[in-house]
């Protein structure tokens, strides 16, 4: 496969679409939601024309094929060993964590989140009767104007000795906080939730969109007991072809979170997503992937340089992994939910407060799309802040 130089400047329009990120508020550039305004995969898109074209859309049979595929991408990839038998397939991401949660904990639980986090990380924990326990990042600034977290690994074991506390939701990579954790660090969590008997649920969504040259570590490499949850979703755009992926080692833990699946009435998936994933975890699905990964590395670099040269008081997130910057605010004297309307109603720029992350000093601004676009809103954002 070979992509035109040009590839992701040029996209078709979403206008009208049905899409979330661009018709619920017409006449706004929306940098918010996490989806990608660049087509998704050649080998997609021909893989689901071939399905399309066979014209019967009934009730899906997922085969070896799917397994072969998801289990031969992993290893050859991330080297990370995942055995059929211990996959559950489902309708997405948060759909999974909720229907975990309700197998594994009980109502007034405690479940450990590192915030700022995920969103629905906070919905999935409370819609399930359970607590949230906020175990924050330690921000790190450094010397570029850039800042960084690590985990309070020490707060984390005195949390988890709580015994009302009985799991811990990790986000690896971390969004919004866009870190890359190292083994070291991972470890350590193991180490941690080991000695206080708190399992560990791990989504892995982001875990494709690295900069070049760098991996991630998945969790399930080092901790076998733990819960993972992975999907070709966000680092293909497939988002609306719902389609995750639980890996569990465990099999009587398996079980509870199989019964789970199917009392929540999210065990059956569409035609499209299998033949998707299919078609993502393969030789030209890779070629794609790694070709996106550098224009969005490079649409972070070009961000950062327009970021600290029009609001150089406004430090930047370092990103290590996914396509979503954190920017801090707090110097302008303005919380992220007053940014974003402020954005909204003068730049015509949706970006997500961090409010609904855990951290109400700080916006999130998506990078996936092509850069002329990525210009204009940075430029808007930019003129719009510095103004206040």
């Amino acid at each position: 496969m070979t992509l035109k130089s040009d590839y992701f400047d040029n996209v078709p329009s979403r206008k009208g679409s049905g899409s979330y990120k661009w018709d619920c508020r017409p006449g706004v550039l929306p940098l918010w939601v996490a989806d990608m305004d660049f087509p998704t995969a050649p080998c997609i898109i021909e893989a689901l024309s071939k399905r399309a074209a066979h014209g019967i859309f009934g009730y899906t049979f997922v085969g070896d094929d799917y397994y072969d595929a998801l289990c031969r991408w992993f290893a050859e990839r991330h080297a990370y060993t995942i055995d059929r038998e211990m996959v559950i397939y489902t309708i997405g991401v948060v759909p999974a964590l909720s229907a975990i949660i309700k197998a594994l904990a009980k109502e007034g639980e405690g479940v450990v989140v590192q915030t700022p986090v995920y969103n629905c990380f906070f919905s999935s924990i409370r819609n399930n009767g359970c607590r949230v326990v906020e175990n924050p990042l330690l921000r790190h600034d450094l010397p570029d104007g850039t800042f960084t977290y690590t985990m309070d690994l020490e707060a984390l074991d005195r949390i988890c000795a709580d015994p009302s506390v009985t799991l811990m939701l990790l986000c690896n990579p971390a969004n919004p906080a866009a870190r890359l954790w190292t083994r070291q660090e991972l470890e350590e969590v193991c180490r941690i939730t080991a000695r206080h008997g708190v399992r560990v649920v791990s989504d892995e969504i982001h875990c494709e969109l690295t900069p070049p040259a760098t991996s991630y570590t998945p969790y399930g490499t080092i901790d076998k007991s733990a819960i993972i949850c992975v999907s070709p979703s966000k680092a293909f755009n497939t988002a609306g072809l719902q389609l995750a992926n639980i890996v569990c080692p465990d099999a009587a833990t398996r079980a509870l979170i199989d019964r789970a699946i199917n009392l929540n009435e999210v065990c059956d998936v569409n035609p499209f997503g299998v033949e998707a994933l299919k078609a993502a975890y393969t030789p030209e699905g890779a070629e794609w992937l790694d070709a996106l990964r550098s224009y969005i590395y490079a649409n972070y670099q070009f961000a950062h340089e327009q970021l600290r040269k029009h609001l150089p008081q406004c430090p930047v997130g370092l990103l290590e992994a996914s396509y979503l910057v954190w920017l801090d605010i707090t110097p302008l004297g303005l919380t992220g939910d007053e940014a974003e309307e402020l954005l909204i109603e003068h730049a015509g720029v949706w970006i997500n407060s961090g409010h609904m992350y855990g951290d109400n000093r700080y916006i999130r601004i998506n990078l996936a799309c092509p850069r002329a676009r990525l210009a204009d809103g940075l430029d808007r954002i930019c003129k719009t802040l510095a103004s206040r």
